[in-house]
């Protein structure tokens, strides 16, 4: 038996009021009839209040990590708060773009990009690309070669830290395809290449160890190594990238922007390095911003062993829990505040035994066919991963604010699933 749903779980405008769950003045019930399920709620405020206090935290620059959740309506909530944007695809690119974002705004990331991205990212005008191997110094060079380009990069450098986090989002650990390694000599490697090429212009150093890291002091040896290795370059900025941890779960806590910040700022100083610090938060900035509303569409009781209760989304709108095994807690916005007594596994509908959303959840043991059933913390990874399997169509997204809802992604139509088809 678990109690209510803890409160640190919903998004900050949240509110009770007998019994139904409310977000920026909306009840999710009254969200759920009139956009359908399953439905992505964010907190607009919520959004708002994390991106200002990130950049409170990084006077020296902020960037969100738009793999987290990218839309028009976020790329320029973001911009509006004084964010800057890292895209890792030509695509999200695009969608920066799109919204209005200057390319001065957008910091390229990825460790493989193409001739295609890098010309597309130096014609946009990219504050930063940030290089992740020798290849694409080359592909930077032929690129100086055939257009005469010079472009201002950051170098990743992988620090050799090991964090507690699942192993597919653990990055700062010497094996690893992203960066140049310090205790292999590759980073120095690609500092002399750089410092060296007349096709770019190194302007910092970059390292991001993983994400769903609740350790500060994981971060304050990452900046040791990096700021250490920084210190005798002529660079302007250290970035330690993001992966900030969220709570998901009762029980977990997580760091604050505050803290983070003023540990790594110390770190970078203590180390020696002078230059500006910044910093990538994407899952910080969005996660518990977001609920997903589903609803439920059959209860099954396996006497003796457990209930499944299946709602008409699952996988294909959150694959968290598939890939890393992620938690979830679930509750009913139709009652908040309950008791929730009955010991579930909330699974989706698709064909697969593995379509799991939340191994162990709780909800009130009136639970019925038809109820709205919520999981929380859903904002970050959920419709940035989501797909089409089984072709399903993917969510809408909404925002709230003061009374107000505005639809910012449209449901996917049947006709939508074919649009590529030749």
């Amino acid at each position: 038996m678990a109690g209510p749903l803890p409160r640190h779980l919903l998004p900050d405008t949240a509110a009770i009021a007998d019994g139904a769950v409310s977000i920026g003045g909306l009840e999710l019930v009254d969200l759920a009839a009139e956009f359908g399920t399953p439905l992505f709620v964010y907190d607009e405020q919520h959004l708002r209040q994390r991106c200002r206090d990130a950049v409170e935290a990084f006077p020296g620059g902020v960037s969100y990590a738009s793999k987290a959740f990218l839309c028009i309506a976020m790329a320029q909530l973001v911009a509006e708060e004084g964010m800057q944007i890292d895209v890792a695809t030509a695509g999200e690119l695009y969608v920066a773009l799109a919204a209005g974002v200057g390319g001065d705004k957008c910091i390229f990331h990825g460790n493989n990009k193409s001739m295609d991205e890098l010309r597309y990212a130096l014609d946009s005008g990219v504050r930063h690309i940030m290089v992740d191997s020798f290849d694409e110094l080359d592909r930077l060079d032929m690129l100086h070669a055939e257009i005469g380009s010079v472009a201002d990069i950051m170098l990743r450098i992988t620090p050799g830290v090991e964090v507690h986090t699942h192993e597919f989002i653990a990055t700062g650990q010497d094996d690893s395809k992203f960066g140049f390694t310090v205790s292999t000599g590759l980073a120095l490697r690609a500092v002399e290449r750089a410092l060296a090429s007349p096709a770019v212009n190194l302007v910092g150093i970059h390292a991001h160890i993983g994400s769903q890291v609740f350790s500060i002091e994981s971060f304050q040896k990452a900046v040791e190594v990096i700021a250490g290795f920084a210190a005798p370059y002529d660079v302007d900025e250290l970035s330690i990238g993001g992966g900030l941890g969220v709570a998901y779960v009762e029980g977990e806590e997580a760091p604050t922007f505050a803290s983070w910040g003023a540990s790594v700022q110390r770190a970078c100083r203590d180390a020696g390095f002078a230059g500006r610090i910044t910093a990538e938060p994407g899952r910080s900035i969005v996660a518990a911003s977001a609920v997903t509303l589903y609803e439920v569409g059959t209860i099954k009781t396996l006497e003796g062993i457990r209930t499944y209760v299946a709602v008409d989304g699952g996988m294909s709108d959150n694959p968290r829990p598939v890939l890393y095994g992620s938690g979830y807690e679930t509750f009913l916005p139709r009652s908040g505040d309950a008791e929730r007594e009955l010991d579930i596994r909330l699974v989706g509908k698709h064909c697969e035994s593995g379509d799991m959303l939340v191994r162990e959840g709780w909800v009130p043991d009136d639970l019925a066919v038809g109820d709205i059933l919520a999981t929380p913390v859903t904002g970050a990874y959920g419709h940035s991963m989501a797909s089409n399997y089984n072709k399903v169509t993917r969510p809408a997204v909404v925002f709230v604010r003061e009374g107000e809802a505005r639809q910012v992604i449209r449901r996917e139509t049947l006709e939508d699933l074919i649009r590529l088809d030749t």
